[in-house]
């Protein structure tokens, strides 16, 4: 069925299942209790707060989250009517009906109390919905009175029919909702000279854009990426530029975003923020986490940023010169990544960088560790060092900064947390960092320097221990390459056994060796 993907749903899958009970219980109410409540007003005393009438008390924000809330409920039942339809399990299929039913006139209700100029279209759907949602209860209740299975048999295929058309109506509302209220907003920060109203509907619109990709591409086609920038070509708005800067790198994960920013110059705006010396270090942060979106290499439409080309040098000095000046380690996280992704996005980047002596501040900031404070940090300097490491002046480079030293350090990278997330920036480190000395190690006096940090006793533990690569094929690969490229340079570094095993045969034999060397816990 063609239910509407509805990404709020991550939020409450997320989290312990009973907090996630109590969440979906505030909504989940008796079909005759929501009747009495939506036909009559409650009253309350002056100073009391009104708790069940929702939209009155809430922001904007709130009710669309309410509203997300609620749809994700409807979605999730109308799956679950269609998993028992499958079973025959006609009675427990009547009670889910009704209680969508209930939830569709409820969400409908909650919508109409808090929104403005709701169009005709919308007004439509509603109805339809609505009507084809009673019809439903209609034919479920039939099928419950019924023994017949001939029926019972012929009922079910006029049953699924309306199941899907309840699912593209009520797909096709919610995407009229999320796109009028994106329109909303959107309005405000156009027409809205006032800072404080112009603040509120940009937080409202970061809100959306935390909900996923399905509501990022409304925004952008409502023109959500033009509108945030023409706030970051204000003056009277600097103090906004952190927040709009934010919200546009959520949209930018799309690739309409992508699309948009191109059009409307939106890389200049960024070089020309990142260049002025009056703007705030958060605001240099927050640009240069768009920098970071837009080039990640993990995007397959971000090659079409021609203009991105023609700002790289400034946005690079930029950049490097944001790392340099870091005060925390949230900024040379942001600026650092952004580096490491230009490195991906275009080779001349790592010309720029070696002339701007990007490698000898970057490794001075590893030695700071309350700036280059996590995995994370140190993924993002160690794939700058990697990709460099191509050119044959970085040797050099890396010597004078003690960056073989740095290198042999994360090759013990391990995760304090356990975190599945900092164990994969774990990984990466050690992966890297491999990579690195692998390139590096043409250089006779790297690989000098790599053999006297023991290096090679490093290398030779993590192919031959799983737990010290986590496991990671990708780490084993890295290291055996490396290994390699120090045994011809120091041959008398390895053990016969270990020259045998892991030098001597080809890769993929020693890489099936190492891997079969894993305990098994079958």
């Amino acid at each position: 069925l063609p239910f509407l993907p509805l990404p709020s749903s991550m939020h409450l899958i997320q989290v312990d299942s009973v907090q996630r009970w109590m969440e979906d219980l505030k909504l989940m109410t008796d079909c005759e209790c929501m009747c009495i409540l939506q036909s009559k007003p409650i009253s309350v005393e002056k100073d009391e707060q009104n708790e069940l009438i929702l939209s009155s008390q809430y922001s904007t924000c709130d009710n669309l989250q309410l509203l997300l809330k609620r749809a994700w409920i409807i979605s999730t039942e109308l799956t679950r009517i269609a998993q028992k339809l499958e079973k025959n399990r006609w009675q427990r299929v009547h009670s889910m009906t009704v209680r969508v039913n209930c939830h569709v006139r409820s969400m409908i209700n909650e919508y109409n109390t808090f929104t403005r100029n709701s169009s005709e279209e919308m007004h439509q759907f509603e109805k339809l919905l609505i009507d084809k949602c009673s019809e439903f209860t209609a034919f479920t209740e039939r099928c419950v009175q019924t023994e017949d299975e001939q029926i019972l048999k012929s009922m079910k295929s006029c049953i699924n029919e309306t199941l899907t058309t309840i699912a593209q109506y009520f797909g096709q509302l919610i995407e009229l909702v999320l796109t009028h209220e994106a329109q909303n907003l959107l309005r405000q920060i156009e027409v809205s000279d006032s800072v404080y109203v112009t603040e509120a509907a940009i937080s409202s619109l970061f809100s959306l854009t935390q909900e996923g990709a399905h509501l990022c591409r409304i925004i952008a086609k409502e023109g959500g990426v033009a509108a945030l920038f023409k706030i970051c070509r204000q003056d009277c708005f600097r103090c906004l530029y952190p927040q709009t800067l934010r919200t546009l790198a959520s949209i930018c994960c799309v690739e309409e975003g992508m699309h948009q920013l191109e059009k409307v110059d939106g890389i200049l705006c960024l070089a020309d923020i990142l260049t002025d010396n009056t703007h705030s270090e958060a605001t240099h942060a927050e640009a240069a986490a768009v920098i970071a979106q837009i080039t990640s290499p993990h995007l397959t439409f971000s090659q079409h940023l021609s203009s991105f080309l023609e700002n790289m040098e400034e946005i690079v000095t930029a950049l490097v010169k944001l790392c340099q000046e870091a005060s925390s380690g949230e900024v040379f996280l942001l600026a650092s990544a952004a580096l490491a992704n230009i490195t991906f996005f275009d080779t001349m980047a790592c010309e720029i960088l070696l002339q701007l002596n990007a490698m000898k501040i970057l490794l001075a900031a590893c030695s700071d560790k309350h700036i280059v404070d996590t995995p994370y940090s140190r993924d993002q300097v160690v794939t700058i060092l990697a990709n460099m490491s191509v050119l044959d002046q970085c040797a050099s480079e890396i010597i004078q900064g003690n960056g073989v030293q740095l290198l042999m350090e994360m090759l013990f990278e391990r995760s304090s947390s356990g975190n599945s997330a900092e164990v994969a920036a774990c990984e990466r480190v050690q992966q890297k960092s491999a990579v690195t000395l692998a390139r590096l190690s043409r250089d006779p006096e790297v690989a000098d320097a790599a053999v006297k940090l023991s290096c090679i006793p490093r290398l030779i533990k993590l192919c031959r221990s799983p737990t010290e690569r986590n496991n990671s094929d990708s780490v084993l690969v890295a290291c055996l390459a490396a290994l390699r490229r120090l045994a011809v340079m120091s041959p008398d570094g390895l053990e016969d056994s270990d020259f045998q095993q892991l030098v001597k045969p080809r890769l993929v034999d020693s890489f099936l060796l190492c891997t079969n060397m894993e305990e098994s816990f079958v």
